[in-house]
């Protein structure tokens, strides 16, 4: 079979100068497609900010024959997402591609956890992905394209000590994800997620030990095929580590049913509401509907 190959397409990759963005980058370059690598060049925690990283990866990704330009724009605010996709706009005349990867920590228990400290993290992670995707959007509805790879996280869909900021933010990206695929579908726009495990400037201080086995470039491959005009998935989230890739769903339970229902009836019967046995996986809300309503009937 062929290589997924990306000729004439354009990629914006936001938190491009390191660790995971850096390696989409590089593969999407090597593949053939045009960049622009969006990178603030601040610290982990969001502060300060450098040309430094975009335009290191700008030049790697030139020294391997390809064309990129870098872009410092935050974007935590609507005037930078439009930036980041003019650019693209600007430099190549479209966008076909768009990985929201850019991101920050400020992890803390959640009784010590500041207001600051919530928007900070909301801001890049949620909204972020918002305003680029935003600003991107009706020029992939317009041309009838579009592949959106989102980052999401196993601490939103499972939760992580000391990151209700960051978790929240990260399961929005799954809804995010499900209503733009919905959206997207009849313009040829697909939109999905990744939830990695890799060893980055982010997560180099919970698992030192894992640090060859969890490289970035081990995640690269999912967001590369997610973003490729084959592929045939959208509304759907990946786990994706080691070389490692399944698919997270919601799954809901058969259930318990009373058209009298009072509360007592929930403790008396919670077994059965939460027996796991004969679950079924929904693709969308009007299929649940669908099924409470056969339930009542």
């Amino acid at each position: 079979m062929s290589d997924l190959g990306f000729d004439n397409k354009v990629a914006i990759i936001t938190g491009a100068g390191n660790g995971l963005g850096r390696s989409h980058a590089l593969e999407f370059a090597r593949r053939g497609a045009r960049l622009v690598v969006n990178d603030l060049g601040g610290l982990v925690d969001g502060s300060g900010g450098s040309t430094g990283p975009a335009q290191q990866v700008v030049d790697e990704i030139i020294a391997l024959g390809g064309e990129a330009v870098a872009n410092v724009e935050s974007v935590a605010t609507p005037e930078g997402g439009q930036s980041i996709v003019q650019s693209a706009l600007d430099t190549f005349g479209r966008v076909d591609i768009l990985v929201n990867n850019a991101g920050i920590l400020r992890d803390k228990a959640f009784h010590n956890m500041t207001v600051d400290m919530i928007n900070a993290v909301i801001d890049v992670h949620l909204r972020g992905a918002f305003y680029v995707t935003h600003a991107a959007w009706n020029h992939m509805r317009n041309q009838a394209y579009g592949r959106i790879v989102n980052t999401s996280s196993n601490s939103g869909i499972l939760g992580n000590f000391g990151q209700a900021n960051y978790g929240a933010a990260k399961m929005g990206l799954v809804g995010f994800t499900n209503v733009l695929a919905l959206e997207g579908a009849k313009h040829n726009i697909k939109v999905n997620a990744i939830a990695p495990v890799a060893f980055t400037r982010m997560t180099a201080d919970l698992m030192p030990e894992l640090e060859e086995k969890l490289q970035p470039e081990k995640v690269t491959p999912a967001v590369i095929y997610l973003a490729h005009e084959s592929c045939a998935v959208t509304g759907e989230t990946y786990s994706v580590g080691g070389g490692t890739i399944s698919r997270y769903f919601v799954g809901l339970t058969d259930g318990y049913v009373n058209e009298h229902l009072v509360a007592e009836d929930m403790r008396d019967h919670l077994d059965q509401i939460r027996d796991e046995t004969g679950y079924q996986v929904l693709r969308n809300n009007g299929q649940e509907l669908k099924k409470l309503f056969s339930k009542l009937t």
